[in-house]
């Protein structure tokens, strides 16, 4: 590499005719590349070189350093140590793992007054004594193997009308950028119109937000986790008509497999339940002219989402 660029650079020596100001400034260049070629040469040779461990060798070390926690041993080394994308693990223990986040928080910290040095972060976090960052920032911080995200959850959606197909798979989408970078999801249904509603396009009308359930379902399930599926959270409010099917379908064996689900509760809704009385669910929920209404029994309905 460097015989091609000392090359280039004599040919543009002849082209100028070797003028002084020229030649300064491609001798700039060259020294230029040289040091980015060195650079990324160091890089490589630090990736070649770095050392590996087998399962069992980062197990064992693990096992020590847990005092002979089986358990804690094992998730360690199979969620957090660092690893590349052959499954090659990068660290024995996590002492390793705590000074590598020292070091990048410490890299970061001299950008700043007062910076903490890595032996200041990493006293913080030693034995997870006084700092126990989340999942996440344990596999993600200084992690030059992976492309991770540094937060464990996401809440996720769209403003203003976000019910149509378009805006449904906008949200899909999202979904699975952040869980396929180690990310958790959680988004809200309440904005899907109800089954049966009107809709412009051939169907005529709404399927409901239960398709759309086992839609985010799947993508979650699709999404590989260093062995491990994505984690999803669906919520709608108790005030939607479909919030009965939104129930049933999580408790339909092998129908949202991939999320957990939460009806949101309102205090209406409970006073409806002690009092034994009707309660009546909208679409829009907040709207004061809902285009679609259904009255239900809330003690029944308090009863089914118990179970």
């Amino acid at each position: 590499m460097y015989f091609l660029i000392v090359f280039l650079v004599l040919i543009v020596f002849i082209l100028d005719n070797f003028d002084a100001t020229k030649l300064s400034k491609c001798f700039l260049f060259w020294k230029t590349i040289r040091n980015f070629a060195d650079e990324i040469f160091s890089k490589t040779t630090i990736m070649e070189t770095k050392q590996t461990y087998s399962f069992d060798e980062a197990f064992q070390a693990t096992l020590a350093y847990f005092g002979g926690d089986e358990l804690a041993a094992r998730v360690w080394v199979n969620k957090y140590a660092m690893k590349d994308s052959f499954g090659n693990i990068y660290e024995k223990s996590p002492e390793q793992m705590h000074w590598r986040i020292a070091n990048e928080i410490a890299r970061i910290e001299n950008k700043y007054k007062n910076p903490l040095t890595a032996q200041e972060v990493f006293d913080l976090l030693d034995h997870f004594r006084y700092i126990i960052p989340a999942g996440s920032p344990m596999t993600g911080i200084g992690n030059s193997y992976q492309v991770a995200s540094l937060s464990n959850c996401f809440v996720i959606g769209l403003d203003g009308d976000a019910d149509s197909y378009g805006a449904i798979m906008r949200v899909d989408e999202e979904q699975v950028q952040l869980m396929k970078r180690r990310g958790g999801v959680g988004h809200d249904l309440t904005h899907i119109r109800p089954k049966g509603s009107p809709v412009n396009n051939s169907a005529l009308t709404s399927t409901g937000l239960v398709p759309f359930m086992e839609r985010y379902s799947n993508s979650t399930r699709e999404v590989a986790q260093d062995g491990r599926r994505g984690a999803l959270m669906l919520s709608v409010s108790i005030k939607h008509p479909d919030s009965e099917a939104f129930i049933d379908a999580k408790m339909e064996e092998g129908k949202v497999t991939g999320a957990n689900v939460s009806v949101k509760i309102t205090d209406e809704f409970m006073q409806a339940v002690v009092e034994d009385k009707t309660y009546v669910q909208q679409f829009p929920t907040n709207s004061s002219e809902p285009s679609v209404t259904k009255e239900i029994s809330a003690k029944e309905l308090w009863e089914k989402d118990c179970t």
